[in-house]
């Protein structure tokens, strides 16, 4: 068994998974990127991926929505293999950078991604209203401030009716407000039946979600709610909490890494032909790992 799943608690059986990782391994030609990962998502839950910038969360992510090369392991999501065109319609992704059209009004953003996954009118205005930008729904989004254009986005991806909804740092550069209401929303769509998958690398987060994997240099450290991590890394402040588990992990005889080897390249899956994911205008989406 990986230190990844040894050191993983409170994992969900897959039965009542959304989406079930076996063994997953990413490499960019000689560097690991992601190292053996083995979790389960609950569906109808807020997960939050938290770990520091570069360790690995927005390639983790490409992997679930089936857009990444992977060297070895298994992604099954929904009941189906990452990728599998079924999903198209079931999984929305929402990049870390707006992924919209910024000479088209929001409304006409939303009508267009909607009618990717055969939505019309009046899912779109649903879309948009969810988001809280009934007001702006007639601007370009151009024009738009930076908090509201990841709202665009996020309308994109709400106007499919995803399953399961894979969020890249959405609240990055929001302001406090904003950044509240966007988790009350989270809520309530996991009280809907969404699932929700949320990375971050602000600690405080944790509190808002019900499950947390916790990421670093591509290893999953553990697999635990907020409380636990509260309660294993010895402090109430989730961020201090954090760095006790990672002092706990480097402790360990190996470091909590694997055996070193010729790194594979990347042969694994690549998803099949399909319409975009509802949040993805262009294959070339800014992203990082």
């Amino acid at each position: 068994m990986s230190h990844s799943a040894t050191a993983a608690t409170s994992v969900t059986l897959a039965g009542d998974a959304a989406v079930v990782t076996s063994g997953l391994q990413v490499t960019r030609g000689r560097t690991p990127v992601l190292r053996g990962l083995d979790f389960s998502i609950p569906a109808g839950r807020i997960t939050g991926l938290l770990g520091p910038s570069a360790s690995g969360k927005t390639t983790l992510m490409r992997a679930i929505v089936g857009v990444q090369r992977f060297s070895s392991g298994t992604v099954q999501v929904l009941g189906l293999p990452a990728g599998h065109p079924a999903l198209r319609h079931r999984v929305g992704y929402v990049t870390q950078s707006p992924s919209v059209y910024p000479d088209l009004t929001v409304e006409a953003n939303v009508r267009y991604f909607g009618a990717m996954h055969r939505k019309g009118r009046a899912d779109a205005a649903e879309a948009i209203a969810a988001v809280g930008l009934e007001p702006q729904a007639r601007q370009k989004t151009g024009d738009l401030s930076g908090g509201q254009l990841s709202r665009v986005s996020l309308a994109c991806a709400l106007v499919a009716h995803p399953k399961l909804l894979v969020l890249d740092e959405p609240t990055v550069g929001l302001d406090p407000v904003l950044r509240a209401d966007l988790w009350d929303r989270f809520r309530s769509m996991a009280q809907a039946g969404t699932t929700l998958l949320v990375s971050s690398h602000v600690m405080e987060e944790a509190s808002h979600c019900e499950s947390l994997l916790l990421l670093r240099e591509g290893r999953l450290l553990a697999q635990m709610t907020p409380q636990e991590l509260s309660r294993r890394g010895h402090s109430t402040d989730l961020e201090k909490a954090f760095l006790h588990i990672i002092r706990d992990a480097e402790a360990t005889p190996d470091g909590g890494a694997e055996s070193s080897g010729t790194a594979p390249s990347d042969t694994g899956p690549v998803p099949e032909s399909g319409p975009p994911l509802p949040g993805r205008p262009t294959p070339e989406s800014t992203v990082r790992s």
